[in-house]
Parts: structure tokens; C-alpha cells; sequence
């Protein structure tokens, strides 16, 4: 089995508490922004646009990942409310993130009359990046408790403070993700130039990783909402439906007039 004997604690300076957990965010978050600034060299879009929508889009994604942290764990702060504050010391929901950084995003692109749907398919390039990237710091801290395995790759936690359920094998979900995460990466990457349709790799990237999601969280220990599911699990059948869907809409969109259509057109 593998053993994390690691303080999820980086350092403190003062009353600032750096985890693990919020340094791999911090590094995700700047592979995604320089990803799609690479990603939009040579069209109409350049690097310092994709700066300025992340001006609102990361505050928003930001703000969005900490508020449904809260909601799902609002046992942690009932007795501390100024814990939401708290947010360096990790805590955040990746599914929060994607949500308030797509929404904060779009309004401000659409607003700004920056090409929403070509932003989107590269901006998916990055988030799954930083994404697998904001894992590693919680493999480290041990967060999103796994449920007990005795496998090869079982993982034990034994530092006196880590996150984890200390001394138990494991299975190390979080790193599931991780990986999976990372094989979505390369899909996207070979997906993206054969696209038929602007908004197609984004549409893919909320279907695959609600895909991931959803499979990884039978290995995790969260709290049971519905059906046997956790809120995180139910959140991603709500994407897996929705971006089936809006994938196929976009398909048919791409394709032009149906074959009744055009017969329709013809005969007019």
C-alpha cells in the first residue's frame, strides 16, 4: 500500500494558512489560463482577451466553487459562519467552479462581443488541465475520503493532521480523477480541430467529466442525497443529460437542413 505521511499544510505566514490543496489550485488555475492563451494564437481572439474574460471568469468560478462547497457542507460551518470566508484553507467544489466561471465567463464575453462558443472549446482545454492539476493537492491532503480498499494501490494516510481517515487503506479516489481527468485531456486535444461546430469540445468536456464524476464518486465516502448518489453524483446525471442533449442539438445544427427540410425548400 502506498503511504501519505505529509503535513496538508504548506506553511503559515502569520494569519495566511497555505494547504496543499490551495497551492495545486493556485498552479492549476494559471496552466488553464496560459492553455487557452496558447490555444487562441493565430485567429481573431488573442491571448489578452482571453485575460480579460478570465477577469470575470475567475472570481466567478471562484466564488461559485466555494458557494456550493458550502451548500453540500453546511454542517462545517453552522457553528463558524466566517469560515465560508476561510477559502485559502481549501474547500471549494469543482463542479461550483465550473459552473460560476462558465456563467461569469459567458456574460462578460457575450457582453464584451467576444466569440462566447470559440472561448469555451479552449477554455475546456484548460479547466480539465487545472482540474487534474487541483487534484494532486488533494491526493496530498488526503481530502474527499475514499472508501476502504485493500489493493496494491491502496493509500494510507499517517501525518497527525492530515484530512484523511488516518491509518485506514483506502482507495484513492481523488487520484482517480486525476487520471481519468487527464485521459479526458487528450480527447479533448484530439477532438477540438475536428470539430464540426464551434461549442462541441466544451459540450464534450461537461459530458465526459460528469462521465468521471459520476464513476468516481462510487469509490469516495460522501453523504448519500438520493438513490443511493451523492449531491456531487446527482449533479453530474444533471450534466450527463444536459450536455448529451445540447451535444446533439449542436450536432444537428452543424449538419444543416434535414433531408425533409431541404425536400420542404425544393418544392416550393
Amino acid at each position: 500500500m502506498i503511504e501519505i505521511n505529509i503535513d496538508p499544510t504548506m506553511f503559515t505566514l502569520g494569519p495566511l494558512v497555505i494547504t496543499w490543496h490551495g497551492f495545486f489550485s493556485a498552479v492549476g488555475l494559471a496552466v488553464a489560463l496560459w492553455i487557452v492563451a496558447r490555444l487562441v494564437e493565430g485567429s481573431s481572439v488573442t491571448p489578452d482577451d482571453v485575460y480579460t474574460v478570465a477577469l470575470a471568469a475567475v472570481p466567478g468560478g471562484i466564488v461559485g466553487a466555494r458557494l456550493l462547497f458550502v451548500a453540500e457542507n453546511w454542517r462545517l460551518f453552522s457553528n463558524n459562519p466566517l469560515g465560508v470566508l476561510a477559502i485559502n484553507e481549501g474547500g471549494i467544489s469543482v463542479y461550483g467552479a465550473v459552473i460560476g466561471g462558465s456563467i461569469a465567463g459567458a456574460v462578460f464575453a457575450r457582453y464584451s462581443r467576444r466569440p462566447v462558443a470559440f472561448l469555451a472549446d479552449r477554455a475546456a482545454m484548460g479547466l480539465i488541465m487545472g482540474q487534474a492539476i487541483g487534484r494532486i493537492g488533494d491526493v496530498i491532503n488526503g481530502e474527499h475520503l475514499g472508501k476502504e480498499a485493500d489493493l496494491p494501490w491502496s493509500v494510507t494516510y499517517t501525518h497527525p493532521l492530515t484530512l484523511g481517515e488516518q491509518g485506514l487503506a483506502v482507495h484513492p479516489a481523488v487520484a482517480y480523477e486525476l487520471a481519468y481527468d487527464l485521459l479526458v485531456a487528450l480527447a479533448l486535444y484530439w477532438f477540438l480541430p475536428r470539430q464540426s461546430r464551434e461549442g462541441l469540445t466544451y459540450v464534450a468536456y461537461l459530458f465526459l467529466y460528469a462521465v468521471g464524476r459520476l464513476w468516481v464518486g462510487f469509490y469516495r465516502k460522501d453523504m448519500l442525497v438520493a438513490a443511493g448518489l451523492g449531491m456531487a453524483q446527482l449533479i453530474a446525471v444533471v450534466f450527463l443529460i444536459a450536455s448529451a442533449v445540447w451535444f446533439l442539438w449542436l450536432l444537428r445544427k452543424a449538419q444543416g437542413p434535414t433531408r425533409a427540410a431541404r425536400r420542404r425548400a425544393a418544392s416550393r
